[in-house]
């Protein structure tokens, strides 16, 4: 069986909920995307019950405060793993290679030398490129460059043990760029900022975003079969699944997908 761990949903400015960031789990091994803005992300990986043991390979996005500074707390936790003897094995951490030295010199200014010494040892930085593979968990998984009209960005596409196809398409809109690993596909996993009734309220097109309603016309254009929508706004936490569900269904036949923190999705039987 393969899960999604769905640890954060929210965008930079969130303060009820966790910014956007996951993990395939598969057997008791994560594939894990992204550690989102601080220290947080240790309390959701204890109240998920995933142990920082059973992390090897993490993927970072891009450079945006939301998606990388939580990589410094997961890089110290595993190193002190690693210094006790509670680790096996070594830690893997995926980026575009102009991110490598980034992650570094983070690492470098804020860790004690005792485990920023690790990098290179047990914990190695990969700088990735424009379709490169790597086989993470036993399958085939291909970065790709977004083209971000921001920071530079990358997403990735892999197949899943039922055959489906997974692609996530980091937090900014589609670009056709990569369409080829978006068209019914499996499972998408796509930003989306607001509702697009609320476009004014959140201005989501001056940030370079997408609304529910665009999402899901992409899903439905796509012909995707399930689309995950996050990296939202928090006004209304208590309302946004209902919300976001209404827009996205009458737009979107598929099995669509607005998750709190702290799900758990199955993706394969």
């Amino acid at each position: 069986m393969e899960q999604l761990y769905i640890f954060g949903t929210g965008n930079a400015a969130v303060t009820t909920c966790y910014n956007t960031c996951f993990a395939i789990k598969k057997d008791q091994e994560f594939f894990m995307t992204d550690a989102g803005g601080g220290n947080g992300i240790l309390g959701i990986l204890n109240r998920m019950d995933v142990d920082l043991s059973h992390i090897h390979h993490l993927f970072v996005s891009h450079e945006h405060t939301d998606h990388i500074l939580g990589v410094v707390w997961l890089v110290r936790f595993i190193g002190a793993r690693i210094k006790s003897g509670k680790y096996d094995g070594d830690f893997h951490i995926y980026c575009h290679n102009n991110l490598v030295s980034v992650i570094d010199t983070l690492c470098r200014l804020t860790l004690q030398g005792k485990f920023y010494k690790l990098i290179g040892e047990r914990i190695h930085l990969h700088g990735i490129s424009d379709g490169e593979t790597k086989n993470i968990l036993g399958h085939e998984v291909t970065f790709f460059d977004i083209h971000s009209t921001k920071a530079e960005q990358y997403g990735f596409t892999t197949y899943l043990d039922d055959g489906k196809r997974l692609t996530f398409c980091g937090d900014e809109p589609y670009n056709p760029v990569y369409s080829q690993y978006v068209e019914k596909c499996g499972w998408l996993l796509h930003e989306a900022f607001c509702l697009y009734e609320d476009r004014e309220q959140f201005k989501p097109y001056e940030k370079h975003h997408s609304t529910v309603l665009d999402a899901c016309k992409l899903g439905e254009e796509k012909q995707v079969e399930n689309l995950i929508l996050w990296h939202t706004e928090d006004s209304d936490m208590t309302n946004r699944k209902k919300r976001y569900l209404t827009e996205g269904t009458s737009s979107y036949h598929g099995n669509l997908f607005v998750p709190d923190d702290g799900e758990i999705l199955t993706l394969t039987p």
